[in-house]
């Protein structure tokens, strides 16, 4: 006798545009069974994909030596797993940059094996002296 099929239930708001659909997911735990609340099909797929592998993009600030101002904005060029944001959040708190930083300079390349990079979104000037 096979044990039974356990479903679960999960409820969202999508993201994925402005409209904000309230989402009720019916799963067993590795596959969407059923989607209700989207207003088009992006919703089931958002859904997916944030309750069995969510991701973010990460933003946050890096200190920077000598430049006219204190710290550089960066961020991940692509979302990277949910799990990983406290990881890399350490990995960059542990970095001091040398003014001149560019905007789209690579601060860590291929973070955590993700094959994304982080990247200064804000140029800083050395501070003349």
């Amino acid at each position: 006798m096979s044990s039974p099929t356990i479903h679960s239930h999960a409820t969202l708001v999508c993201i994925v545009c402005p409209i904000g659909c309230s989402l009720e997911i019916m799963h067993n735990g590795q596959d969407i069974l059923s989607v209700q609340g989207n207003l088009c099909p992006r919703g089931r797929d958002y859904a997916a994909k944030e309750l069995f592998s969510p991701e973010r993009t990460l933003t946050t600030s890096v200190r920077v030596h000598g430049g006219e101002l204190p710290l550089a904005s960066v961020r991940t060029e692509r979302p990277i797993p949910k799990r990983l944001i406290r990881t890399v959040v350490a990995l960059v708190k542990g970095i001091e940059l040398k003014a001149p930083v560019e905007f789209g300079q690579v601060i860590i390349e291929d973070v955590e094996g993700t094959g994304v990079n982080v990247v200064v979104t804000r140029e800083v000037k050395r501070k003349s002296t």
